[in-house]
């Protein structure tokens, strides 16, 4: 009828196009257009659902690979930290340290022993034998005389209490070829013999006819290997005697 107005009806294309219009980031996408598409590339379906997959699996096997490698760096970074607090001696400095030790422990044995070379029981000009010590006079002097230096020094005229230590002034009597003192007399009392100690006499080593007081002899002398009696103002050599002093080494291993 010309008298009522025709009323538009818009078809499908117009009414999409209407709706893109009204999205300006084109975010909007009807699902007829999804279809469409799918419709016109019938692989594209296959191909998503594959990238996924792989998607997937790509970060399965990256997750694995990091809990397999944590239990190793955990023991790694237990072991650092268990060590770091040690103090870690090569074996090779050790045996070098016992080594050293042992070189001084020898060294020092050494110089105990040099020590022990320099230590003398006897003062310098004194000679050795048996626990004594003895000087042999370069002066000539009377018996008082004689006594009474060795007194000074610490000392007493020779007492010979052995055969041996008769024997050791014998080879002294020997190579000074002179008449020596020793600490004998019966000044006190005639006849009775009596050493500088005031112990009496036991044991004698009197040359054939000695002694013979010829003279007034009261004091005595070794003569060759042999004692005599002689008078005490003669001028003679002497031997003081004194005991040693042990080196510090033999002291101790003196003791029990």
């Amino acid at each position: 009828m010309a008298g009522k107005p025709e009323l538009h009806q818009p078809n499908n294309h117009e009414e999409e196009v209407t709706l893109e219009d009204h999205d300006p980031e084109g975010l909007i996408c009807s699902s007829k257009s999804l279809q469409g598409h799918l419709t016109r590339a019938p692989w594209l379906l296959p191909l998503l659902i594959s990238l996924g997959l792989f998607l997937l699996m790509l970060a399965t096997l990256v997750q694995i690979s990091r809990i397999c490698a944590n239990p190793q760096g955990q023991t790694q970074d237990q072991k650092g930290s268990s060590s770091f607090g040690k103090v870690a001696v090569p074996q090779e400095q050790t045996y070098t340290g016992l080594e050293q030790i042992q070189q001084i422990q020898q060294q020092l044995t050494q110089f105990n022993a040099s020590l022990a070379g320099l230590c003398r029981p006897c003062p310098w000009d004194w000679e050795f034998f048996q626990g004594s010590c003895y000087l042999f006079s370069r002066t000539l002097a009377s018996w008082g005389a004689s006594a009474s230096s060795c007194k000074d020094l610490g000392a007493h005229l020779v007492i010979v209490n052995s055969v041996a230590e008769q024997q050791f002034l014998k080879y002294w009597h020997i190579r000074q070829s002179q008449l020596t003192w020793i600490g004998l007399s019966d000044h006190q009392r005639e006849g009775s013999w009596q050493w500088v100690d005031d112990t009496p006499l036991k044991l004698s080593f009197w040359k054939e006819g000695e002694p013979n007081n010829a003279g007034d002899e009261d004091c005595v002398v070794i003569a060759e290997d042999k004692w005599n009696d002689s008078t005490c103002s003669a001028n003679n050599f002497w031997v003081c005697e004194q005991p040693s002093t042990p080196c510090p080494g033999h002291a101790r291993s003196a003791l029990p």
